[in-house]
């Protein structure tokens, strides 16, 4: 049976998942959500021998209805294959008694956004064939430092493509940035925003809702689309490592079938833990989702008090891929907690945009109640950090260092014991200089590559390719521009005369 998409802002107009996908955000401003979540009706004993890549197909079949087996797979395999340092794609690692990291990082770019990121241009570019696209897509993406080098090196020299990506200058890590900058494809171009991610979010999505622009670039031969995890072709490969963690537990004897576990993601955008949530919607046995907050802990205070407000300062921390204060993916998880009503949806981001906040009713708030809130400060970020690896050697980036102290301090504080699922995001060479400082000031007064051997030495892990080759790289890109030139800067890249 097919299983087609709505606009959280119109509940009435239907596409396919190809659509969706090509699309990347609804027309009307809302994001593609599935017309039901599908079930994950594959008998836990079998999923627990599957592969990566065969489990990406049984779930992902289930969402992408109008790809052949035949297109699907071709996507799954040209994703995962070397591109990843480990055959098992995604590790499950036992940190803590009880609390398993699931190492997201060993992809091509070294951070969770390759698990999606590297499955996009291939969903893309069948979906364009599937409908009969003429036009060249432009991938247009604000990134808060991950998902624009994962989706370079993606969309990188593949035909019929562009991609341009915003970024926060000096908002993001040394090696963040390098990783984009350095970044190799003639279709590819990156542009330093004087703002913060929000503005280059903000600036990205009315790019999008802006008629009168799309229509100039049709006229150019030229459409948007997304490869931020507003688009549903991002989120759906996301649900597979939650299904695909807990098989593992499943088939290491960690839990019995039916079980319940928690997870806890380090949470900025809100599109990894969502993911987690359709996975429980589908019926995997997940308990509590953890959201786990940085000092921008907007997403803390919502669900503590049903009140999204994002009135307040920003700050730069250590984990600057969790400086968000609007996580357009909440929008998702707010349209399905109003009963699917598109009209309370629209009020609630209109409020969003106009005051800067919203209230949602308390019969939505009862609908978040497998949802916990947590946050970090930066000290306890860092010392989270050190304590890891004081205890067993085990080092990890200031994300996950996030994530791992608020999921310590809910095992602590309920006394609640079943089996952790922590979503480790990225590697800690990603955030070379932070890792090692908490873990020893001594490192304090080192320069960036000294401080990447030394990590080396001290976590007895391969320096990855995605470092060795910055380390000399050429800087390819060297564009700026202020939040309101941002349409103008796209318009310049696709040589489109304003």
């Amino acid at each position: 049976m097919e299983l087609l998409y709505k606009s959280t802002r119109d509940a009435d107009k239907t596409v396919t998942a190809s659509q969706a996908i090509l699309k990347g955000l609804a027309s009307d401003g809302g994001l593609f959500v599935p017309v039901e979540i599908p079930k994950l009706d594959v008998d836990l004993d079998e999923l627990k021998e599957m592969s990566y890549q065969e489990t990406a197909y049984q779930v992902m079949k289930r969402f992408l209805t109008d790809f052949t087996e035949e297109e699907l797979r071709h996507c799954i395999n040209s994703a995962y294959d070397e591109k990843f340092d480990t055959t098992e794609i995604a590790p499950l690692v036992e940190v803590n008694d009880g609390v398993f990291h699931l190492e997201l990082f060993h992809g091509a770019t070294i951070a969770f956004k390759d698990m999606a990121l590297s499955i996009l241009p291939h969903l893309m570019t069948t979906a364009a064939k599937k409908n009969h696209a003429d036009h060249e897509i432009v991938i247009l993406t604000a990134t808060s430092g991950d998902t624009g080098k994962a989706a370079m090196a993606g969309f990188a020299d593949v035909p019929g493509t562009k991609i341009i990506v915003f970024y926060p200058k000096n908002g993001v890590s040394r090696v963040q940035e390098l990783q984009m900058v350095t970044q190799k494809g003639v279709n590819t171009a990156v542009v330093a925003i004087h703002g913060n991610f929000d503005n280059a979010q903000s600036g990205v999505k009315k790019m999008f809702e802006d008629q009168a622009l799309a229509a100039e670039l049709a006229k150019a031969g030229y459409q948007f689309s997304s490869a931020n995890s507003i688009n549903i072709g991002r989120l759906v490969p996301q649900v597979v490592y939650y299904v695909y963690a807990y098989a593992k537990l499943l088939q290491k004897g960690e839990i019995a079938k039916g079980e319940e576990i928690n997870v806890t993601v380090p949470t900025g955008n809100f599109g990894n833990i969502l993911a987690a949530y359709y996975a429980k919607q589908m019926g995997l046995p997940i308990a509590k989702l953890i959201c786990a907050s940085n000092e921008n802990k907007v997403l803390f205070d919502f669900f503590e008090t049903g009140v999204y407000d994002k009135n307040r300062d920003f700050v730069l921390t250590s984990s600057p891929s969790m400086d968000i204060l609007i996580s357009s993916n909440l929008e998702r998880l707010i349209y399905q907690v109003a009963g699917q009503d598109a009209q309370k949806d629209c009020e609630l981001m209109k409020a969003l945009n106009t005051e800067g906040k919203y209230e949602i009713t308390g019969e939505m708030k009862a609908g978040l109640k497998d949802f916990v809130g947590g946050y970090a400060t930066e000290e306890q970020t860092s010392q989270a950090i050190h304590d890891t690896y004081q205890r067993n050697g085990y080092v990890m980036d200031t994300h996950t260092a996030v994530a791992s102290y608020v999921s310590e301090q809910y095992r602590k504080e309920t006394g609640d014991a079943k089996k952790m699922v922590v979503a480790s995001t990225a590697s800690p060479y990603k955030f070379a200089r932070s890792v090692m400082t908490s873990i020893d000031s001594k490192y304090e007064g080192m320069d960036d590559f000294a401080l990447i051997e030394e990590l080396k030495k001290v976590s007895g892990v391969e320096i990855p390719n995605a470092v060795k080759e910055i380390m000399d790289a050429k800087v390819l890109h060297n564009r700026e521009c202020d939040v309101d030139q941002m349409e103008q800067t796209v318009k310049a890249i696709l040589k489109v005369e304003a």
